[in-house]
């Protein structure tokens, strides 16, 4: 029986051990060295950033190469190298397992995420409001309240302790909570018009809520709308494919399209101090509404999240899609992923 009426009777093709053996190792060690590589691109961004290395780029400058972006290099050659050996060292894991991992992993990112939007919003809401009404200075004291009104000193002094309290609480919190989320949106906006068509009440800070809420929905939740299988798909040929075909498909869509994207994003964005992501991170941006909430650079730090979750995913669904490719055991075990 040829394998096209394997795939018609229902039946998985069986691979030659040698080239399933090799195709499970470098789609390991390549998904692997593309974590690897996000890490060390984000380690370097901040070094650059921060301590004023000069980044692999320099390496490309007219002129002698500055030590440390041969270094900075190194690191990618490093974790390059280092996933290879970790899929040759651990050829007892399957790709299945991997992915399970990978997807935890992602999905405790999101719930750090989460409960940090929440936290932050909730505080900042209550800081800001109680500036714009004057009862600021005598809770907390002029300076403290003079402090507070900086934009720097409330993103370093509160929000930062928020996004740690927020990953602390995802490591025992099971739940996404998008459910919740969606539901602190709509009476944050209903909080809106009530007290403004009855009370002729209504702030900045109000408005600016819902867009953080509504923000941070839309691009965490992206992550897990793939773990799910729930984004839109144009199908025109798709539903037909067999699932060894489907696979097949899946793998080379995510690595060309997906993960291309994602550091598309990230490579735009973090490209420099003046880049669209870390120029309003690094100044702590806030918008021009007076007495507004001070999370507008959390809004373009939410694009870079979204780049790298969505990336962490497309590594674990393109195992996944292998996994199919070569009719392993399983099936992507979602409910599994969404409780590490």
């Amino acid at each position: 029986m040829n394998t096209h009426t394997q795939e018609i009777a229902g039946e998985t093709p069986q691979a030659k051990p040698a080239v399933a053996d090799g195709l499970v190792l470098t789609t390991r060690a390549f998904g692997w060295a593309m974590l690897g590589l996000l890490g060390v691109f984000l380690i370097n961004n901040q070094i650059t950033l921060v301590f004023d290395w000069p980044g692999i780029t320099a390496l490309f400058e007219d002129g002698e190469a500055p030590p440390r972006a041969w270094l900075q290099l190194g690191f990618y050659v490093a974790v390059t190298i280092s996933a290879i050996v970790l899929a040759m060292t651990t050829r007892q894991r399957t790709l299945r397992a991997d992915a399970t991992l990978i997807s935890g992993f992602n999905a405790y990112l999101v719930r750090g995420a989460f409960w940090a939007v929440f936290l932050i919003g909730l505080t900042d809401m209550a800081i800001s409001l109680l500036r714009v009404e004057g009862f600021l200075v005598g809770l907390a004291g002029e300076q403290l309240a003079t402090d507070l009104g900086r934009s720097i000193y409330r993103g370093s002094n509160v929000h930062v302790p928020l996004m740690a309290a927020g990953f602390v609480i995802a490591l025992f919190s099971r739940s996404l909570g998008f459910v919740w989320l969606a539901l602190l949106i709509v009476i944050a906006e209903l909080a809106i018009v009530f007290t403004r068509f009855v009370f002729s009440y209504e702030q900045a800070f109000m408005g600016d809520l819902v867009r953080l809420w509504y923000a941070a929905l839309f691009l965490f939740a992206s992550a897990y709308t793939l773990l799910a299988e729930a984004h839109v798909r144009v199908d025109v040929f798709y539903a037909g494919f067999s699932a060894r075909r489907k696979g097949l498909v899946n793998a080379i869509g995510t690595v060309l399209l997906g993960m291309s994207m994602c550091w598309v994003i990230l490579i735009v964005g973090m490209d420099g101090k003046a880049a669209i992501i870390n120029s309003p991170v690094l100044n702590f941006e806030v918008s021009q509404s007076g007495f507004g909430m001070y999370t507008k650079y959390l809004m373009a730090a939410f694009l870079g999240l979204f780049a790298i979750t969505m990336l962490v995913e497309f590594v674990a669904y393109t195992l996944s899609a292998v996994a199919n490719y070569r009719g392993d055991p399983g099936a992507r075990p979602i409910a599994a992923s969404t409780t590490h």
